[in-house]
């Protein structure tokens, strides 16, 4: 089994497949609560933009109540509107959009603050399995999870028109 260590230091994308297809999948009940993130670095054009943002996780309420986007540390965590980042942008244009922080750097994602759950969680079939996956409002994205290890999840973003999905590690908090 591929650990989290090897896989944040980098996987060839058909080996993050490989290795997200033969792990076992997970229900809704089993990711409630909250969880801190990590990138899986494959090549994908979203490829750093996590680590520099500060994007600490995501918090699973309930199946109805999903914060798909986390910042701050533990104590001061808020949710930030995905709807209000240039997730499409990255997919369409890949590594010639820059990934650098905004004007007032990561303090600016707090401008982009919600209260409002942003997505839900439900079991979908994906790559041949049904697992949990949570199910963005506003966004053409799905992330599809699998269980890595007892607390971590692998995690595959399922964008419109992206020809591999994004991975990252969520390992619960």
């Amino acid at each position: 089994m591929t650990d989290v260590l090897t896989l944040q230091a980098g996987v060839d994308a058909v080996a993050a497949e490989d290795l997200f297809d033969s792990l076992p999948p997970v229900a809704v009940e089993q990711i409630l609560g909250t969880w801190h993130g990590s990138e899986v670095p494959t090549g994908h054009a979203m490829d750093g933009l996590l680590d520099v943002s500060g994007w600490y996780g995501k918090r699973f309420a309930s199946a109805e109540e999903v914060h798909p986007l986390l910042f701050g540390a533990p104590g001061s965590l808020y949710a930030v509107n995905p709807k209000l980042l240039p997730l499409g942008t990255l997919n369409r244009f890949g590594d010639t959009v820059p990934k650098v922080l905004p004007p007032g750097g990561r303090a600016a994602f707090r401008l982009l603050r919600t209260r409002k759950y942003r997505a839900r969680l439900r079991e979908v079939s994906y790559r041949g399995q049904v697992s949990a996956a949570m199910v963005y409002d506003d966004l053409p994205i799905i992330d599809h999870f699998r269980l890595l290890a007892p607390d971590t999840l692998l995690g595959a973003m399922d964008t419109r028109n992206s020809p591999h999905p994004y991975f990252f590690l969520l390992e619960r908090a």
